[in-house]
């Protein structure tokens, strides 16, 4: 992007803007300080887990409902490919964009549209009846969830203080390890029941499956109305904007929901009064003129910085990494309770490893398609996954809370690069373990590790990204980095199945092999913000 895009004006009043908010930024840690850690980051967190568990519900339901629905929608193999993925393919389309937005015009409009968006298409979801219909407001749910979650990760950010910013996104991250144990133990008590609800003389059926997608779709409606009437914008988004009496006003009711004491004991209670005073002249009219038209040119302007040195580096490279890191977490994710099912039902024999039963298992698929592909529509009866594989996925739940307790105890002492560097050591390990796994207990146990460990890595990499960018570009830089690893996303959910049936040995060397290359960008990181 070059000067010539800008309005010449946008430059000059950004020019003469720097030297008014650049103070306050820095004073803000301090007011924040002052405010202390209670009640108010609680409740922060709290809603962020309502959030990040509807958000994680639009990719994860799929995994549980498949075996369910594949009769009544008359799903092949292609089309659960297809539903799997059409979630990551919203969040493409959405993510830059709205990281974009939202650092123009503000967090928690955002929000209220990503969330209150989700439970519509949740519930457009559970009414389908058809595969279309269900692929679609797959679709439409991975748009709006990413609508709303580089919003959700920079509020948290931006309302904790510099010395417990790190501990508070570490947190949060861990709230998608509880989602899946969550998710499992739901999707266990409701898909194991046998519900049918018939209207219209059977054109409109009501099955198990669709009735858990209406249950699930109430964590969205929560987080709605939570995000919007609960909590207030975010002081640093309104500091850029110049709308200091706003900031001041949501930082003393910080102070005071905190500590319980009178606004008039915050020290910062005069902060930034006489800082407003060139808003002030302007016509309401030219304000609206201009606010949307300039809010919008900010934007712009505060994106160069991002594609200069040295914070282009610094972009590709967690960019790389997030791209590697959540195709292997989603990978081993979405496919484990379709290979715990498959284990289950085919249980490893002496002289057996995890490979040598898939091989089978993709060998005999073959032939049975072959072989009954005019008869599917008639034989068609669904096989819903045994309670080990519930039970097997809250396992890997839990597990996957370990280390967040761990990193949480050591990144401040340690650092959140040596822990990156310890974490990609680790997952190359369990994920080349895999391949010689021969017991169910060592099956789940490494896939466990590897889903944890990557779980780990990818707050990390999110934590050191917040570290790395300025509050006017945070949000972008966020989005940026979870599209390229949505992008891995699909890839990997692509390549997994065609390298499976090529040997599955073959998975699993590659996911070690592209572990190896996130160690190493882990070493050339920047330690802190420069």
């Amino acid at each position: 992007m070059s000067d010539l895009d800008l309005p010449a004006l946008a430059a000059k009043e950004k020019a003469q803007a720097r030297e008014d908010w650049k103070t306050p930024m820095k004073e803000i840690d301090a007011a924040l300080i002052a405010c202390t850690f209670g009640r108010f980051h609680i409740k922060l967190l709290s809603i962020a887990f309502m959030g990040f568990m509807a958000g994680i519900l639009a990719s994860s339901t799929t995994a549980y409902l498949l075996p369910s629905a594949e009769c009544d929608l008359k799903m092949d193999l292609l089309q659960k490919g297809l539903l799997n993925a059409m979630p990551y393919v919203g969040m493409l389309l959405s993510s830059v964009v709205a990281g974009f937005l939202t650092d123009a015009f503000g967090r928690k409009i955002f929000l209220g549209i990503g969330f209150l968006g989700l439970f519509i298409f949740q519930v457009i979801g559970g009414s389908s009846q058809t595969f279309e219909v269900l692929a679609t407001a797959k679709f439409f749910e991975g748009l709006l969830y990413a609508t709303a979650f580089s919003a959700c990760v920079s509020l948290t950010a931006e309302f904790s203080y510099s010395s417990i910013r790190d501990r508070m996104l570490l947190c949060q991250s861990s709230f998608i390890a509880v989602s899946h144990i969550l998710i499992a133990a739901m999707s266990w008590a409701i898909l194991t029941n046998d519900w049918r609800l018939s209207f219209f003389g059977g054109k409109f059926v009501l099955n198990t499956w669709n009735f858990y997608l209406y249950i699930m779709s109430l964590w969205a409606l929560g987080a709605f109305f939570m995000y919007v009437f609960c909590l207030p914008e975010s002081p640093k988004y309104l500091l850029t904007q110049q709308k200091y009496d706003e900031a001041r006003e949501i930082l003393i009711k910080i102070y005071r929901e905190n500590t319980g004491k009178p606004a008039e004991t915050y020290p910062f209670y005069n902060i930034w009064k006489d800082k407003n005073k060139h808003s002030i002249d302007e016509t309401p009219e030219h304000h609206v003129h201009t606010n949307i038209r300039h809010q919008i040119v900010e934007g712009l302007y505060n994106v160069k910085p991002m594609f200069q040195k040295p914070l282009v580096v610094h972009l590709a490279m967690t960019c790389c990494s997030n791209f590697i890191i959540m195709a292997m977490y989603n990978v081993l994710r979405l496919w484990f309770p379709q290979v715990s099912a498959i284990v289950e039902h085919n249980p490893l024999t002496e002289g057996q490893d995890l490979c040598s039963v898939l091989d089978t298992y993709t060998s005999s698929l073959k032939q049975v398609i072959v072989h009954n592909s005019s008869y599917v529509q008639e034989v068609c009866v669904p096989t819903k996954s045994g309670h080990e594989t519930y039970i097997n996925s809250m396992i890997v739940g839990f597990v996957c809370v370990i280390p967040y307790f761990i990193t949480g105890m050591l990144v401040n002492r340690v650092g959140k690069k040596p822990l990156l560097i310890v974490a990609g050591l680790c997952s190359i390990a369990s994920s080349l373990g895999l391949r010689w796994a021969n017991s169910k207990t060592l099956v789940v146990a490494l896939f466990a590790v590897s889903v944890s460990i990557s779980q780990s890595m990818l707050s990390l990499n999110q934590a050191m990204t917040v570290e790395m960018f300025p509050t006017t570009s945070r949000t972008l830089a966020i989005s940026m980095i979870m599209v390229i690893g949505r992008i891995g996303t699909l890839s990997g959910n692509i390549a997994f199945p065609i390298m499976l049936e090529m040997g599955c040995s073959i998975p699993f060397f590659t996911i070690s092999g592209c572990m190896v290359f996130v160690t190493t960008i882990a070493f050339f990181l920047p330690s802190k913000k420069k």
